[in-house]
């Protein structure tokens, strides 16, 4: 069933005792179809057509009753608690018990434009480049990877790895079966957790032995793509828009944000680290870097990394940037990517 279409059962359910009919003749001149409304601005809804004469019409949005009017003058709505993203609004014309509905829709975006970066490059690392980056994470002094790949790609094995930064030497690695494509990765405690890609499970491991102690299913979620975790929750990323959270102790998703930018929906968000009270991700693809409020899922900052790997380090199997850890005490920022020879430390640099 189409969303739309549960969404007007669900109204439907809502007023069982009274007849529906669909308003072919009456339409919303406020809002347009479509249109973007920034977070913040009130919502002027407005109906024109055949209303006829009517005892009152009642707005919803996304099931929620917004109010009603007694006659065709305008209704105002604040949009300053509601979420980001698609919203449906529905406009009920009752008259005699009875009712008639027309629909419109508008998509919430940010009150406020991102932040705009660049970069300073503060130090180089030698980075391994078997490695398929797809998850890193900083530690005491330590770097741990998680390595996407299949056999049969020309990639590799997976693989969970523990990296010396000053050398880019492997200290300790365990790769994985052949059938698992491992993705994000974060660490909980003395265990780290590690995603994979398109089996569906994530799997728990011992930090320091590697050793395997449990795994999980994904939910609602479809696929695994970047992991991070603020001290109380992980966050999940699956390639949509969507970062999922997920329970520290049972790995339950227990709810999500859709992440938004002035222009729309950001999807294929990747790698994910927990920054300072904010979600950093990679944008699959691109020398990009987005950081997201966690609350609103609105884009506050927009980083842009094009030029960091040099032309001269690029090589026939160089990928896309993907991979971003913190070291939380020295406040150090460090990314990379797939197959890349070098992991940098960087410094963010407002653009004026």
């Amino acid at each position: 069933m189409r969303k739309s279409a549960f969404l007007f059962v669900l109204f439907a359910l809502g007023f069982a005792s009274c007849k529906r009919e669909n308003a072919t003749s009456t339409y919303f001149v406020s809002p347009e179809e479509g249109s973007a409304v920034k977070q913040g601005q009130d919502l002027v809804l407005k109906l024109s057509g055949e209303l006829g004469s009517f005892d009152s019409v009642r707005y919803l949005l996304d099931t929620n009753y917004l109010g009603t009017k007694t006659d065709t003058s305008s209704f105002r709505s604040r949009t300053d608690s509601l979420s980001l993203g698609i919203k449906v609004i529905v406009a009920r014309v009752f008259k005699n018990g009875e009712f008639k509905e027309t629909t419109t829709n508008i998509v919430l975006l940010p009150s406020k434009d991102p932040i705009k970066y660049s970069f300073e490059v503060l130090h180089a690392f030698p980075h391994d480049t078997s490695s398929y980056t797809q998850g890193l994470e900083f530690h005491e002094g330590i770097f741990y990877e998680s390595a996407g790949g299949y056999p049969t790609d020309g990639i590799g094995f997976s693989s969970l790895r523990k990296v010396e930064p000053a050398t880019g030497k492997v200290l300790k690695n365990l790769d994985m079966p052949a059938t698992i494509f491992a993705e994000g990765l974060t660490l909980v405690g003395d265990k780290l957790i590690q995603l994979t890609w398109e089996n569906h499970i994530g799997i728990v491991y011992e930090k320091d032995s590697f050793k395997k102690v449990g795994e999980f299913p994904y939910q609602a979620s479809s696929e695994g793509w970047g992991l991070c975790f603020d001290g109380q929750r992980l966050y999940k990323s699956d390639g949509t828009n969507r970062i999922y959270f997920l329970n520290k102790d049972t790995y339950q998703e227990d709810g999500f944000i859709e992440v938004y930018g002035q222009s729309g929906a950001v999807s294929e968000l990747n790698e994910l680290e927990w920054i300072d009270g904010q979600i950093y991700a990679n944008v699959y693809q691109k020398d990009r870097i987005v950081i997201i409020d966690p609350q609103s899922g609105a884009v506050v900052g927009d980083v842009n990394l094009s030029g960091l790997l040099p032309a001269k380090d690029r090589f026939e199997n160089t990928d896309v940037l993907n991979g971003i850890a913190w070291d939380a005490k020295g406040k150090r920022l460090f990314v990379t990517g797939k197959k890349w020879n070098t992991l940098f430390q960087i410094k963010l640099v407002e653009k004026k």
